[in-house]
Formats: C-alpha cells, sequence, structure tokens
C-alpha cells in the first residue's frame, strides 16, 4: 500500500467520521421552538383545567376532551422538547415508538377486554342468597 493510498484512506476516514459528528440545525431546538412547546403546552394544560374547573360540559364529554388534549400534548412534547421527527436517528426513533404505541395499545385493550369478561362471568347474586 502506498503512503498516497494510505493518506487518502485517513482522509475520507476523518470526513466520514466527522460528518457523523456533524448536527444539523433539527438536532439541537432553538429558544423559538422551546418557547413555542412551552405556550403549547401551557394552553393544553389551560383548556383541560378550565373545563373541569366550569363544569360547562357533560362529563363523557369533558372526559373525550381532556383525553385528546393529553394525546396533542404529548405530540408537542415530542416535537418541541425531544425533537423526534421521522428523519432523526434515521427513522429509529419514529420506529421505536411506533412499537410502544403497539404494545401499549395490546396491554390496555387486554386488560378492558379481561375485566369485561370476569364483569360478565360472575357468578349471579341471586344464586349466592339461596346458598346459605
Amino acid at each position: 500500500m502506498s503512503a498516497d493510498t494510505m493518506k487518502d484512506q485517513a482522509v475520507e476516514l476523518h470526513a466520514h467520521s466527522h460528518d457523523e459528528h456533524h448536527h444539523d440545525e433539527h438536532d439541537h431546538g432553538s429558544f423559538k421552538s422551546y418557547m413555542i412547546g412551552f405556550v403549547l403546552s401551557v394552553i393544553l394544560t389551560i383548556i383541560p383545567f378550565g373545563l373541569v374547573m366550569s363544569g360547562v360540559l357533560p362529563t363523557q364529554t369533558t372526559g373525550l376532551l381532556i383525553v385528546a388534549a393529553a394525546v396533542v400534548q404529548i405530540v408537542v412534547h415530542m416535537i418541541y422538547f425531544l425533537h423526534m421527527t421521522p428523519k432523526s436517528e434515521g427513522g429509529w426513533n419514529m420506529l421505536a415508538l411506533i412499537f410502544t404505541i403497539v404494545i401499549v395499545v395490546i396491554c390496555i385493550a387486554g386488560s378492558v377486554w379481561v375485566m369485561y369478561h370476569l364483569n360478565t362471568n360472575m357468578m349471579p347474586v341471586h344464586t349466592m342468597q339461596g346458598m346459605g
């Protein structure tokens, strides 16, 4: 191997390692993006608080609006504070998020299913009274 070839390989290796450590401006948030995230988070906290304290809507509607605000707030936090985008970490962050959501949905759906069937398959109360 000649000295020129080794030098070219060393320069290429250095350039490649430099590119891996180079961060584009989307990796770290600016003051403006943090403030946008903060203001959105405060608004998405005040809305459910106001709905609960005022009591202007039925309980089920209020509950659904609280859940919707919570989901939107999760997305705001992921975008503005955790900097999760489909391009971040080569898409692996998004893949991990999707996997986590699938596992959580399976756990919650399974728990609700088991609790529903436990409730419907319980021994009726009238047969318990006659056993005494």
